[in-house]
């Protein structure tokens, strides 16, 4: 496995004195502070003063392993009402020793601060903060916290973990999207082990698409619903985190060894041909056959309207919670499995 050039300083003045002396990595900078290898610190990078004029920041805890290795980061809530991800994070720093550690790891909780605390996918200027990417100085609220994120994150950064849930009413099975064709990308993919990894090109203003641009390896973890604690998707996101570092070298795994993921390279929603009331009669993990009957759409009186069937067969990865649809709404997402047999 091949990593960045160590960061190392040697110290000591002589041949007989370098033999006897381990090399001490350089300490790592980030903002304004210094974290001396070994150590853990909590840093809290500046993103805007409130209109009452607090300070508010984006909070970083830094692993920087006492040994050399990659440097990795893991974050969660660029859209601040996807909860899921604050919790893996929370799970997989209470799990690593900087004593231990090699390598550095770039722990950020929590991206979106200003829609986290009011519960809101989007910042208060009604900007998508994962369009926003790479961001600029200058620009935008959404672009100047890109901006921030890029210069003192990414840019220092091998390889990235971006966690999400489904969005508004929404849930998804625990999957990686992520550019299969690069090898090194499915390498980490299938490190990962979720339930499925699915073929996804870059998309513009994306954190995956920017960091990608960067130099970065980017895995876009999606599981669960937002506003929510789901045990399954943080349970599966955990592990999933946590086999990377291995993978990586980093750190120890001794938890469930990832089974063959599944690939898929093609997924489409199914969606309501009518208006009224949805009953789903399949759930996020299901295989379903083409034209399967999956459900039906009645009216508010119960007279049935619809009967939902399934547009290809496939593994069901996402659904709507919301038991009231218009038409056109998505209600069931399935994705189409790749015969990976001949590889086996």
């Amino acid at each position: 496995m091949t990593f960045l050039s160590p960061n190392v300083v040697n110290v000591g003045t002589t041949a007989t004195e370098e033999r006897n002396i381990v090399a001490v990595r350089a300490p790592f900078e980030i903002g304004t502070h210094e974290i001396k290898a070994g150590r853990r610190a909590h840093v809290e990078l500046p993103v805007s003063r409130l209109i009452t004029g607090e300070q508010m920041s984006m909070p970083v805890t830094v692993f920087h392993g006492s040994a050399d290795g990659p440097t990795i980061w893991i974050n969660a809530a660029i859209h601040g009402d996807e909860l899921n991800g604050v919790e893996i994070v929370n799970q997989v720093m209470a799990s690593l020793d900087p004593k231990q550690l090699r390598g550095t790891v770039l722990a950020v909780p929590v991206v979106n601060i200003h829609g986290f605390i009011t519960g809101d996918r989007y910042l208060p200027d009604r900007r998508d903060l994962n369009r926003s990417f790479p961001g600029s100085k200058k620009g935008s609220l959404a672009s100047r916290l890109a901006n921030l994120f890029m210069t003192e994150i990414v840019s220092k950064c091998e390889v990235g973990i971006d966690l999400h849930t489904a969005g508004n009413n929404r849930t998804n099975l625990p999957h990686i999207r992520a550019n299969l064709d690069d090898q090194r990308t499915r390498e980490l993919g299938e490190a990962f082990g979720a339930r499925l990894m699915l073929h996804a090109k870059n998309r513009s203003g994306t954190l995956r698409s920017a960091g990608t641009k960067a130099g970065a390896v980017v895995l876009l973890y999606e599981a669960g619903e937002p506003m929510r604690f789901n045990d399954y998707a943080i349970s599966a996101g955990v592990n999933g985190v946590r086999r990377v570092l291995s993978h990586l070298e980093m750190a120890d795994f001794d938890g469930p060894l990832a089974e063959r993921v599944p690939l898929s390279r093609s997924s489409r929603w199914v969606r309501a041909s009518r208006s009224g009331v949805i009953r789903l009669e399949v759930d996020i993990g299901d295989m379903v056959e083409a034209k399967q009957e999956m459900g039906t759409i009645i009216d508010a009186f119960g007279k049935r309207l619809s009967t939902i069937r399934a547009s290809r067969s496939g593994l069901v990865i996402g659904r709507t919670m919301y038991p009231l649809g218009n038409q056109g709404d998505a209600l069931v997402h399935i994705a189409t499995l790749e015969d990976t047999t001949q590889d086996q």
